[in-house]
């Protein structure tokens, strides 16, 4: 199971959350929830792409170790969120983009760690709680 909902994110994380896609949306950027809470079974399909599955290696995270997969009292808790920006209606995927630049800033602003900054595996979409390690349910 994958969830776009705020909802399915850490209470810590909301409204980090809630202000990243605020203040991205009065610079003028319109941003796309992509994914927040991700099911372990899910985690284990992308991380097979690449690996056992064809295609290019989308993430390192193993099930259970993706800040996706975080839960709190068995409901999901994610300490992550994954977004894209809109143009037009549409998706920016290309990283080269300079709208991804100005993302991950207003990310960074209001407190997140942005994966585009990462220097072994970056992932542009992806920004989770500073403290993601330390939140995280055993």
């Amino acid at each position: 199971m994958s969830s776009r909902k705020l909802t399915d994110l850490h209470p810590a994380m909301q409204p980090l959350v809630t202000r990243f896609l605020a203040n991205a949306r009065n610079a003028g950027i319109d941003l796309l929830v992509t994914c927040t809470y991700r099911s372990n079974e899910e985690q284990a399909a992308l991380y097979a792409i690449g690996r056992t599955k064809p295609g290019r290696i989308v993430t390192n995270a193993r099930p259970g170790r993706s800040t996706h997969n975080n839960t709190l009292n068995g409901k999901p808790a994610a300490l992550a969120v994954d977004v894209v920006p809109l143009r037009d209606g549409k998706p920016v995927w290309s990283a080269a983009d300079p709208v991804w630049k100005r993302v991950g800033e207003i990310g960074e602003k209001v407190g997140l760690e942005w994966a585009g900054r990462w220097t072994t595996f970056r992932e542009y979409p992806h920004f989770q709680h500073p403290q993601a390690k330390t939140l995280r349910s055993p």
